[in-house]
C-alpha cells in the first residue's frame, strides 16, 4: 500500500465496482474525487451537466437502463438540493443510485458554514442510506456499502457526504476485493406450490408486472409462462417494456389513463397476480381498484423487497423474489389452463387492440397518429423517454413496446426527466435509437440540458409537443374550477429556433402529414434533434378535449 488521497482512493474503488459513467456538476467542495478520476479518464466519463437536476436524472435513468448503480456527484448546498428531484424520482422507482455531495470541512461542521447541511436529515427520507465519511480509511468501506445498498432487496438511491478536508487526507488503505453483486432471491418451493394450486383452481386469473430487478431473460420467461397458462398480462406505470407488447397474452398498461375495459378485468379476476410492482397509487387507481387491505380477489404479491409484501394490501401468497429467479422458476411449472382461458385471453387482448387505435382530435395534428407511425417504423430496440403531463399518455398509449429496456420514465411523475434521461440512454448505449418526448412546460424544466447532449455528441431525437400551457393542471383545473383560468398558461419560445441556436437541428411541424419527413430529416442529420409538434390547445387527451373537461366541471 501506498498513502493516496480520499479523493484517489474514492475513484479508486468505483473503478473496482466497474463505474464507467459520472453524472456532475464541479463543485469545489469535492475538487480531490474529479482529480482522482482525471486517472481513470479513459475508461470513466465525467458527464458534466448544466445543472444539478440533469444530472440526478441522467443518473437515475442510467440506473433505469443498465441496472447498476448510477453515479452522480453535486456540490453541497444548493447542488445537493437541486439534485433531489432525481434522488426522490431513484426512491419512488426503486432505481439503485449513489448521490455523493461535497461537504463542508470537518472543522466546520455544526457551525452553519457555508452551505452546510445536514445530509441524513435533508434526505432521510428519500435514500435507502445517507451518510458522511469522516476517516478516508473507510471508503472502501463505504463504497462497498453503499453499493450493495443500492443493489438489494427493493434497489434504491444512496447519499454519502464527502467533507472537503477528508477528500485531502493522505492515508494508507486496502482496496475493497470485488464489486459488488446483488444478491439471489429465489421464491420458495412451497409457495410456487401454493402458486401452482391457486392458478389450477381459477377461471379467470390476471398477472400485473412492472417494478424492479428485470432483465432480457425474465422477460422471457414470464411471456412463456403466461402463454403456457393462459394468463392475460398488463403493465404498471411505465414498465410497458416488461413485457412485448405484440404478444397475444398482453393486455395493456395498468396506470395512468387505464382502458376502463381493462380496469373492470382487473376487479373481475380472481386471481391477481403482481409480478414487481409495488402496487402504489398509480397502479390501483388510487388504492380503488382493490379493495384496502382485503382484496376481493387471491392476491399474489411477488417483489424483491420484503416490506412492500403486506404494505396496503394482504396477499394470499406473498413471495420475496427477484424477478429472474421468480420467472425461471413459473416456466419451469407445468402448463395448464390455456383452453379454460383461452376466451378471458382473446377478450383482454382484444380490448387492447381497440384501445391503441389513434383517435379523432380537433386541430391539424393528431399526436395518436404521430405515435403509431413512429410504432411502425422506429428499431425494435428504440429508446423512449417521457416526462410527465398529458402529452405522456399518447406515447404510453400508442406506442407498443417490444423488448426489454425501452421505456424510461419516472413512477414518481417528476417533470423535467425525459430531456436528461434520453441523454444518457443515448451516451449508455449509443448503437440505439432515442427518441425523448416532453411537453412544452416539462421541457423547459431542464431543456437546457440540450447544451450537454451537443456537447458529448448525444444525436437523441426530442419531440416537443407545444400546446402553450400546462395541459394536466389545466385539465383539472377546469374539471374542478371550469373557466377560471390561472397560472397555466405558458409563453414559450421558438423551440425550432432555440435548437438550432445550440447547434442541434430544428423544425416546426403542425400538420400530421409533415411529421415523417421532418422525423427523417431529423435522423439524417446525426445530431441531436428538436421536433417541435404545435398541437391545438383543445387537445388535452386522446378522448377529452379542453371544452369538455370544463362542461364537466360546470355539471359537478
Amino acid at each position: 500500500m501506498k498513502a493516496r488521497t480520499g479523493g484517489q482512493i474514492l475513484a479508486d474503488q468505483l473503478a473496482i465496482q466497474g463505474t464507467d459513467t459520472v453524472f456532475c456538476v464541479p463543485g469545489e467542495s469535492y475538487l480531490a474525487v474529479i482529480d482522482g478520476l482525471y486517472n481513470y479518464a479513459n475508461s470513466i466519463r465525467m458527464i458534466n451537466t448544466r445543472h444539478e437536476g440533469g444530472a440526478a436524472n441522467m443518473a437515475e435513468a442510467y440506473g433505469k437502463l443498465t441496472g447498476r448503480p448510477g453515479i452522480c456527484m453535486v456540490t453541497r448546498g444548493p447542488g445537493a438540493t437541486n439534485a433531489s428531484i432525481g434522488l426522490h424520482t431513484a426512491f419512488q422507482d426503486s432505481t439503485p443510485m449513489i448521490l455523493f455531495v461535497g461537504q463542508v470541512g470537518r472543522d466546520a461542521i455544526d457551525r452553519e458554514a457555508f452551505q452546510e447541511m445536514d445530509y441524513r436529515r435533508v434526505f432521510g427520507e428519500m435514500a435507502k442510506w445517507v451518510a458522511e465519511i469522516e476517516d478516508a480509511r473507510r471508503i472502501p468501506e463505504y463504497i462497498s456499502r453503499a453499493f450493495h445498498t443500492a443493489l438489494s432487496g427493493r434497489p434504491g438511491p444512496v447519499v454519502l457526504a464527502l467533507p472537503e478536508d477528508m477528500l485531502t487526507d493522505l492515508v494508507e488503505v486496502a482496496d475493497i476485493a470485488h464489486p459488488a453483486k446483488a444478491p439471489s432471491i429465489a421464491p420458495a418451493p412451497a409457495d410456487m406450490m401454493a402458486l401452482e394450486a391457486r392458478l389450477a383452481a381459477a377461471e379467470r386469473p390476471f398477472m400485473i408486472v412492472g417494478g424492479v430487478t428485470w432483465t432480457q431473460a425474465a422477460v422471457k420467461d414470464i411471456e412463456a409462462f403466461a402463454e403456457s397458462h393462459g394468463i392475460p398480462v398488463g403493465a404498471s406505470l411505465r414498465s410497458q417494456d416488461c413485457f412485448d407488447n405484440r404478444h397475444a397474452n398482453y393486455a395493456g398498461d395498468v396506470g395512468i389513463a387505464i382502458n376502463p375495459k381493462l380496469a373492470q378485468r382487473i376487479k373481475d379476476s380472481d386471481l391477481l397476480l403482481v409480478v414487481g410492482p409495488r402496487l402504489g397509487e398509480m397502479t390501483t387507481q388510487g388504492y380503488t381498484m382493490i379493495d384496502v387491505p382485503n382484496p376481493a380477489m387471491t392476491l399474489v404479491h411477488v417483489h424483491p423487497g420484503a416490506s412492500e409484501l403486506g404494505r396496503v394490501y394482504l396477499p394470499d401468497i406473498a413471495i420475496n423474489a427477484r424477478m429472474p429467479e421468480f420467472a425461471a422458476a413459473a416456466r419451469a411449472m407445468a402448463p395448464g389452463g390455456v383452453k379454460a382461458r383461452e376466451g378471458w385471453v382473446m377478450n383482454a387482448r382484444a380490448d387492447y387492440l381497440e384501445r391503441i387505435k389513434p383517435t379523432e382530435v380537433p386541430g391539424p395534428v393528431n399526436l395518436g397518429k404521430i405515435v403509431s407511425y413512429l410504432n411502425e417504423t422506429l428499431p425494435e430496440d428504440a429508446i423512449i423517454t417521457a416526462g410527465a403531463g398529458n402529452y405522456a399518455v399518447w406515447a404510453h398509449r400508442f406506442f407498443q413496446h417490444k423488448s426489454f429496456r425501452t421505456q424510461l420514465a419516472p413512477t414518481s411523475g417528476a417533470m423535467g426527466y425525459s430531456v436528461p434521461a434520453a441523454i444518457s440512454a443515448k451516451l449508455t448505449m449509443p448503437e440505439r435509437t432515442v427518441v425523448s418526448f416532453n411537453g412544452d412546460g416539462c421541457f423547459m424544466m431542464l431543456g437546457q440540458e440540450l447544451a450537454t447532449a451537443m456537447q458529448f455528441n448525444a444525436p437523441v431525437i426530442f419531440i416537443i409537443v407545444n400546446n402553450g400551457m400546462l395541459g394536466t393542471i389545466r385539465m383539472h383545473q377546469e374539471r374542478t374550477y371550469p373557466a377560471r383560468v390561472h397560472a397555466t398558461t405558458l409563453a414559450n419560445p421558438d423551440f425550432a429556433a432555440l435548437a438550432r441556436a445550440y447547434g442541434a437541428f430544428g423544425e416546426k411541424v403542425t400538420r400530421t402529414e409533415d411529421f415523417e419527413a421532418v422525423f427523417a430529416a431529423a435522423q439524417a442529420s446525426g445530431k441531436a434533434a428538436v421536433i417541435e409538434v404545435v398541437v391545438d390547445p383543445e387537445v388535452l387527451t386522446p378522448e377529452q378535449s379542453l371544452s369538455a373537461a370544463r362542461k364537466q366541471g360546470q355539471k359537478t
